[in-house]
């Protein structure tokens, strides 16, 4: 730890002791910076290991520390990005209890936000509602992204909300709504994506779309155990969209014959979902003796292609968009526009999307889903028109 002067306790209140750091974060020793070329000499390690690697999912490099009297030791920088990045990937109890934790206020968040949606307001209105009550009701200081309010067309730009465009649209009678926002606690994350209709009733091409999502979201989490690889689980999401799709009469034809030219990735050019923790997108989805990417359209957007291991915590996020960019060439290409109902698919253009996402710990026979928000279509839409959730709360207590 750094040795602070004095006066850093007048702006920044009292300067912990290095037993009150080491008690405070149970660790085996804490020293000061300045006396790390004593502590070393007197140690005498055979080896010393420094932190260096590469974020697989952010590309940022880490570059090994350097320091004054270095020469003398045998450097080692290797392992423990490796080991640590391993220890990020299978959460303990204590990590998951904190993740849970997150969960919940953002899941009540949602909520709050979703009752309060009326056609006029601005997204951003829906975006303060959520961080108001992470905050107020969970003391939840940081949200762990930029937080995604789209409605209408906005709902097909997978990471609407940035600076150029701040959820700033109004809100009109008839848009879908997309909102992907998280919380932080303690440093742990939690990603979760509500979709609904602005009026609160679903249209019979919105429920079309939504059941198509949803579908594959209970097909995914019903699905994961660990051993499971994660690229079938995104193609089995893959292919209950298609199935959605194709009984609403967005596509038609043979879905084995979709999936085989990625008529998916039109609708989908996402992939199913990513590790999540101390980062929201964590590390460990690829590296160093891990499955590679799969270099497919269908494929190539995925996070992690590795099997589920017990204790993992990922995000499960299939999705469906109606975006111009895609969908449009698609149209005129010889391979795919047969597949596609072009009065159909232009009737949604301008619709934005429908995404479902949770946040769901491997156990050790299946899985266990921290997420908790409505999700058929008619709950939904009773919990828009005030009903207490979960709904059976309501139930009983009539």
């Amino acid at each position: 730890m750094p040795r602070l002067p004095p006066e850093h306790a007048v702006w920044m209140g009292p300067i912990d002791s290095p037993d009150q750091v080491q008690t405070k974060y149970g660790v085996d020793e804490v020293h000061y910076v300045d006396e790390m070329i004593t502590v070393l000499a007197t140690a005498k390690p055979p080896v010393l290991h420094l932190l260096s690697g590469t974020n697989s999912d952010s590309s940022l490099r880490i570059e090994p520390p350097t320091f004054d009297g270095m020469d003398k030791f045998v450097v080692e920088t290797e392992t423990l990005h490796r080991v640590l990045t391993e220890c990020r990937v299978r959460k303990t109890p204590l990590e998951i209890e904190v993740m849970r934790y997150a969960n919940r206020i953002a899941s009540e968040a949602h909520i709050k936000a979703m009752r309060e949606c009326r056609p006029g307001m601005m997204e951003y209105q829906l975006e303060s509602a959520f961080l108001s009550h992470c905050y107020s009701a969970g003391g939840c200081r940081h949200a762990p992204y930029t937080p995604i309010c789209a409605s209408g067309p906005n709902g097909a730009v997978l990471h609407y909300g940035h600076a150029a465009a701040p959820n700033n649209r109004q809100l009109q009678d008839g848009d879908m709504m997309l909102c992907d926002m998280g919380c932080e606690y303690h440093g742990y994350d939690s990603d979760i994506t509500v979709s609904f209709p602005v009026s609160g009733k679903f249209t019979e091409d919105q429920s079309a779309v939504y059941r198509a999502v949803l579908d594959a979201s209970r097909a995914v989490i019903a699905s994961i155990r660990p051993g499971v690889k994660w690229p079938d689980m995104h193609g089995l999401a893959l292919r209950k969209i298609l199935e959605g799709l194709k009984r609403g009469g967005f596509v038609q034809g043979d879905v084995d014959a979709m999936m085989e030219k990625d008529l998916g990735a039109l609708f989908m050019p996402h992939g199913l979902g990513h590790l999540i923790g101390l980062d929201t997108h964590d590390v460990g989805g690829y590296g160093p003796g891990l499955p590679e990417r799969i270099d497919r359209p269908s494929y190539r957007a995925l996070r992690m292609a590795r099997e589920l291991e017990e204790g993992m915590v990922v995000t499960v996020e299939p999705g469906c968009y109606f975006n111009s960019f895609l969908l449009l060439p698609a149209l005129e290409d010889e391979d795919l526009k047969g597949f596609l109902v072009k009065d159909r698919i232009a009737s949604r253009l301008g619709s934005g999307g429908v995404r479902i996402e949770d946040d769901v710990v491997v156990t050790a026979d299946g899985c266990e889903n921290l997420t908790d928000v409505p999700r058929e279509p008619e709950d939904v839409e009773a919990v828009m028109a005030g009903a207490c959730w979960p709904l059976k709360q309501q139930k009983l207590s009539k």
